[in-house]
């Protein structure tokens, strides 16, 4: 029984909270980061005591995931909070990068769709539709960003990052059913400070060049000027494909043309970017008054858009499409659009190369009043992105191959105001609302099936089909929460957030090739179902509740209620199938509600030597956003299934006074995430009525067979994840200073596929990271050393079928090729940096 795996870490609860009982002092005083202009003033910090120690100890961690500056052990809040100094010394510099580095979060890259599956104790969203946002929140400076694609921004000179588990709707709004990934920028410093930095990677052969300019330009004006580039002569993926022949039937004449796709690049992402932000803050003559201008623009490249896609479990040992063996390894096989093809084939290149191409720019305006009693916020906010790629979108070598390209853009507005109070009386409010525009534009070119058509313009010559799609959003949102302190030791709050948002969409395909029209309906298709649209309206109240008791200063215990909420949506991305009875059906999906308790102790023990947290939560998540592939209507579709996680996360941190420099932390955390119905889930290819294939249903769409997976695991949800980890900096000689880290991150097997494919298992593991640093004791100058997944452990972080594998005619049972999204392998990076 799962149950009894955890028993000793439910029992532990009491254990804690003796300890801490026993063990607790009162704390002594706090350094803290930069404030946060977005948030409220923290708590005034208690005065130091005499016998407090000057060396070694733990540091106060100062988080905002309430929308006030507190301490992280002072919040009912789930929440891992990395330093700025941690970021700096780790390279922690992407969504990917911090995922490695943290139990229970990953990140999977993926090549269409939404570009990614982000997943946070075993809750995510299928990669495959660009309309579904993620259930893991991306918020940067105050501002939610729910695209995919976020994980192509380079994120560097960080204030810091804060993970927060669980639904937090009230202080996040929309879409953080999973949680939230908030990170903050650097803001100016009080002093003319400048610092550069240059790094090379060996394995990806990749250079990279930083310099930030900061400091007061007046009395009450600062500046900050942050700006990266780097560039990669190699690649972290090997590409072995041999060159294919791709021949075109031309349905006007019959004439049969051989075209040449040439291996894509051998060496990939092969990325390039550049980054750069400026930072403007105003310390108005008013007292309390603050403005904060952060403006951003970002530039990312690769070539080839699923580098990272690998045919890793195969259920002959070889692929199905090329042969070549199934393996666990940073190998890949992909070929180049045919040159003669891509000269007016739309957004390739000429020569036919893959590629990704990201583009993005944003401001964000912040102004913050502290008065004497209430702050008022203010967070307004533009943001753009462009993508377009070229992928071989069977994702391996194949003579029947798919090419596709794809442009999309996605902007937003946002402005949000809300008003804190902090009267020294026992209740205090925060309320606020939101107002957000969105629109997404979406069109593809897909190319398939071995044909082309001579008499149709240059540019459609060879295309199968084309789309396009867009939707335009709008969203308004009130919240507000109350917090009584009933007496000085017991607080209980209480919350909740309407959300209202409309959702008007468009998807046609407005070119199907003759020898495909069977297939696809176009825009003047005579059924007249050519053009979807889709006007969508969704309304939500999310409450939430919490009650926190602290019997001594450095002891926490809480108790919260939370719902989250995410709406539901428009599949931009998708197929408008003839075999489908109903596309809108098809095309739309519903929202996603999470909710349920968490339990936790957080506790600061031996003299603030030794910080110990141990939380407990059970969540329910109804209609959980699932997508896929309907092969038999050949259709994208998003159906909604119930599901629940549970677990307990045991962390630690210990630095002694008796070593000043010494850091010891880690956690242990155990998560068991289930279907709880999912009745007429999708069969994963090639399963058979033998393997629970074999529950008949009708739906608008049509008649299907489908499997039950009420009780199955959620895709990329290991039920024990844990992390390890030592970090040591000393004087030495004269004005030197060493730093050393060592970190072992673990992970249960799991499995990869949203549909309980047993092929799709990716084993447990481990990662090692290690850092060596040396430089002046004033950080003018410093060398570093900075060495990831030293193991060089391939894992996966999500999976999709293989296209047309098992193949057409293959014997029942026969399963499909297992496509992973690949981890980062073995990277060593040296590092020179010096501050002046």
């Amino acid at each position: 029984m799962h149950h009894g795996k955890v028993s000793p870490l439910w029992f532990g609860a009491s254990s804690v909270i003796a300890l801490a009982l026993a063990g607790a002092n009162p704390a002594a005083a706090q350094e803290t980061p930069p404030a946060d202009p977005a948030a409220a003033p923290p708590p005034a910090a208690a005065p130091a005591t005499a016998e407090a120690p000057t060396t070694g100890g733990l540091e106060d961690i100062v988080v905002t995931a309430r929308k006030r500056q507190e301490s992280v052990q002072d919040i009912p809040v789930a929440v891992t909070a990395i330093s700025a100094k941690t970021i700096q010394e780790q390279d922690l510099t992407s969504l990917e990068k911090v995922a490695a580095r943290t139990p229970n979060f990953t990140v999977g890259r993926a090549s269409n769709g939404s570009g990614a599956q982000l997943t946070m104790r075993g809750i995510g969203s299928s990669s495959t539709s660009i309309g579904i946002e993620q259930s893991v929140a991306i918020v940067v400076d105050g501002v939610y960003y729910g695209q995919g694609r976020i994980i192509n921004e380079g994120f560097f000179d960080l204030g810091r990052v804060e993970i927060l588990k669980g639904p937090q709707a009230l202080f996040f709004g929309k879409n953080a059913t999973a949680g939230v990934i908030s990170l903050t920028t650097a803001d100016p410093t009080d002093e003319i400070e400048y610092r550069a930095r240059a790094s090379y990677e060996f394995n990806a052969e990749q250079i990279q060049l930083e310099g930030i300019a900061s400091g007061p330009l007046t009395d009450t004006l600062g500046v900050r000027v942050a700006v990266r580039a780097s560039k990669m002569y190699g690649g972290y993926y090997k590409n072995v494909a041999d060159p294919v022949t791709y021949s075109t039937l031309d349905i006007a004449t019959g004439a049969v043309t051989p075209h040449v796709a040439t291996p894509a690049a051998r060496d990939a992402p092969g990325e390039e970017e550049f980054i750069g932000r400026v930072t403007l803050k105003w310390e108005a003559p008013v007292d309390g008054l603050t403005a904060t201008l952060k403006a951003s623009v970002d530039r990312n490249s690769v070539n080839n858009s699923s580098w990272n896609y690998v045919a890793y479990a195969c259920p002959t040992g070889s692929s199905q499409l090329n042969g070549f063996e199934c393996k666990k390894d940073f190998v890949t096989h992909q070929n180049n659009i045919p040159t003669d093809i891509a000269a007016t084939f739309p957004f390739s290149k000429s020569d036919g190369d893959l590629y990704n191409l990201y583009r993005s720019w944003g401001a964000t305006g912040t102004i913050n009043y502290e008065m004497d009693d209430v702050t008022i916020t203010s967070v307004t906010n533009y943001n753009w992105n462009n993508n377009r790629w070229a992928c071989a979108c069977d994702f391996q070598s194949s003579a029947a191959g798919t090419w596709a390209t794809e442009n999309s853009s996605f902007d937003a507005f946002s402005s949000e105001l809300r008003a804190l109070t902090t009267f020294d009386g026992p209740i205090n409010l925060m309320v606020g609302g939101l107002y957000q525009k969105t629109k997404r534009k979406f069109e593809q070119y897909i190319m398939f099936a071995n044909i082309e058509d001579s008499r149709v313009a240059d540019s459609y010559r060879y295309l199968a089909t084309t789309k396009t799609s867009f939707t335009d959003g709008e969203t308004l949102a009130g919240f507000g929460q109350v917090t009584w302190k009933v007496v000085p030791t017991l607080e209980v709050g209480a919350g909740v957030r309407y959300t209202h948002e409309t959702k008007d969409s468009f998807f046609t395909q407005p070119y199907n090739n003759i020898a495909v029209q069977s297939i696809f309906r176009d825009q003047n298709d005579p059924d007249g179902l050519g053009e979807v649209t889709a006007n969508q309206t969704f309304n939500n109240w999310s409450p939430e509740a919490t009650i926190t008791w602290k019997p001594m200063d450095d002891i926490l215990v809480y108790g919260a209620y939370k719902t989250a909420y995410k709406s539901g949506g428009f599949s931009n991305g998708g197929i408008n199938s003839k075999f489908s009875a109903s596309p809108v059906e098809d095309l739309t999906f519903d929202p996603e509600k999470a909710r349920g308790f968490e339990v936790g102790v957080k506790t600061t023990l031996l003299d603030r030597q030794l910080r110990l947290n141990l939380t407990a939560y059970t969540y329910k998540y109804s209609d959980l956003q699932v997508d896929f592939f309907n092969s038999p209507i050949f259709a994208f579709q998003t159906l909604t299934a119930d599901a629940r996680t549970k677990g307990v996360e045991l962390e630690f941190e210990y630095a002694p006074h008796a070593l000043d420099g010494l850091n010891v932390h880690g956690s242990i955390n155990y998560n068991r995430a289930r279907y709880t119905s999912f009745p007429a889930a999708p069969c994963y290819a090639g399963q058979s009525a033998a393997e629970g294939c074999n529950i008949v249903v009708t739906d608008p769409t049509g008649t299907f067979t489908r499997q039950d997976l009420s009780g199955a695991p959620l895709s990329v949800a290991p039920e024990w994840t844990g992390n390890f980890g030592v970090g040591y900096d000393t004087l030495i000689g004269d004005g030197y200073k060493l730093g050393l880290s060592a970190d072992v991150r673990y992970s249960d097997s799991y499995l990869a596929s949203a549909f309980n494919n047993p092929d799709s298992k990716q084993g447990s593991y481990a990662t090692f990271d290690a850092s060596i640093r040396f430089g002046s004791e004033d950080e003018k100058w410093q060398v570093a050393l900075i060495g990831k997944n030293l193991t060089n452990q391939f894992y996966v972080t999500g999976v999709v079928d293989g296209p047309s594998t098992p193949p057409a005619g293959s014997p029942p049972g026969l399963h499909a090729d297992q496509l992973g999204f690949g981890s980062l392998p073995r990277t060593v990076m040296l590092q020179v940096s010096t501050k002046f």
